[in-house]
């Protein structure tokens, strides 16, 4: 899979988790936010938290679940971008780190890829 295939699927993923986020009654308040230390793939509220979500998709949980390959290094990573979304968008809600892992065995032709939420990942 080419960089650019790899970074359609990575987006796709993404519209998929942010659509079954907003089916849940979540607003989506930022979607690929960047800064120095990497990514926020979404940053969703929901009234009581904000919640920073990293979106892992894979094809089949074959080598482990999709949250797994969020390792210590990753968690570290969105905690400090996190912080630094916090201060330049200061909010009361508490913060949290969800993840969401999307199962789409033929990717972007997959018509119903399996969705799962876990909330306080980390």
């Amino acid at each position: 899979m080419s960089g650019r295939e790899s970074r359609l699927l990575g987006r796709w993923g993404e519209d998929r988790a942010a659509e079954f986020l907003r089916d849940r009654g979540y607003r989506i308040t930022a979607a690929n936010w960047n800064c120095r230390f990497g990514e926020l793939d979404l940053v969703a509220e929901d009234g009581e938290y904000l919640c920073f979500v990293e979106v892992k998709l894979r094809k089949s949980a074959a080598y482990g679940p999709a949250a797994a390959f969020v390792d210590r290094r990753k968690q570290n990573r969105l905690r400090a971008a996190a912080e630094l979304y916090l201060l330049s968008h200061p909010t009361d809600l508490q913060p949290r780190f969800d993840v969401v892992e999307i199962y789409a065995p033929r990717g972007i032709e997959t018509p119903k890829p399996e969705i799962f939420h876990l909330e306080n990942a980390f």
